[in-house]
């Protein structure tokens, strides 16, 4: 009794698996159809279809390249990579290494597709495209070290030449300091001559009054000399008329003598 339902079970799985299996591959047809079309949104709707029914490394290999046509590089990669780990032979493992590279390379991870395109070369060594896409890849690479060295360089060089404009704009802020202290001191000392200037002019000016005091005080002593002589001549005339009264007084007293 077990034996029989367990054969009934185990047969009723097989045909679901089956059913399963149908319904994958009518989806992964579906899918195809539409990716010829370049309908890749509807393509992408049927292979997800198929996968959910069953697991394959075709389904995950259409389905990174329905996603890769939409510039969804990096989901991609992800099927990409589920489509080598399910893969059953070398080609189909070399064909998705090849179609993983692509997508890394739109990531512009060059060394990344680097690696994946040499995985492919392993396993299917005399592929044309894929040697060709390595090839481009390298100069791709090897064009972009070069920029990046020009760069590098030339950022080095803007470096050295900002540097060297800093330290001259330094050393002429500080000549232009420099250049104002002297004149800031300069006008300072300009001021203090002008201040000793306008002192010694006053002290002068000081001078010339006194100066031209001792004139007048000259003047009035020389006047009170002129004065004193002419009052000594006053009084010398004085003297002599009084001499002279004197002289002709005493000479009529002579002769009033002579009289008697």
């Amino acid at each position: 009794m077990k034996y029989t339902l367990s054969c009934i079970f185990l047969i009723l799985i097989g045909c679901s698996v089956a059913l399963q299996a149908q319904s994958a591959h009518k989806h992964l047809k579906d899918g195809n159809a539409d990716y010829e079309k370049n309908d890749f949104t509807a393509a992408e709707e049927a292979y997800r279809k198929s996968l959910n029914k069953e697991r394959t490394a075709r389904g995950s290999y259409n389905l990174g390249n329905a996603i890769y046509n939409q510039e969804r590089y990096e989901e991609a990669v992800r099927h990409y990579n589920d489509a080598i780990n399910a893969a059953q032979t070398p080609e189909e493992r070399a064909n998705a290494y090849y179609n993983l590279g692509n997508a890394h390379y739109g990531q512009q991870d060059l060394q990344k597709s680097l690696e994946a395109y040499k995985n492919a070369l392993r396993l299917k060594p005399d592929d044309i495209d894929t040697k060709h896409n390595l090839m481009m890849t390298r100069q791709m690479m090897q064009q972009q070290q070069q920029q990046q060295q020009q760069q590098q360089q030339q950022e080095g060089e803007e470096g050295e030449e900002s540097e060297e404009q800093q330290q001259q704009q330094q050393s002429q802020q500080q000549q232009e300091e420099g250049e104002e202290q002297q004149e800031q001191q300069q006008g300072e000392e300009q001021k203090q001559e002008g201040e000793e200037e306008q002192q010694q002019s006053q002290e002068d000016a000081g001078k010339e009054g006194e100066e031209e005091q001792q004139p007048s005080g000259g003047e009035e002593q020389d006047l009170n000399k002129e004065e004193a002589r002419q009052l000594l001549e006053i009084m010398e005339e004085e003297e002599r008329k009084v001499q002279e009264k004197l002289r002709k007084a005493g000479s009529k007293n002579s002769k009033s003598d002579k009289d008697w």
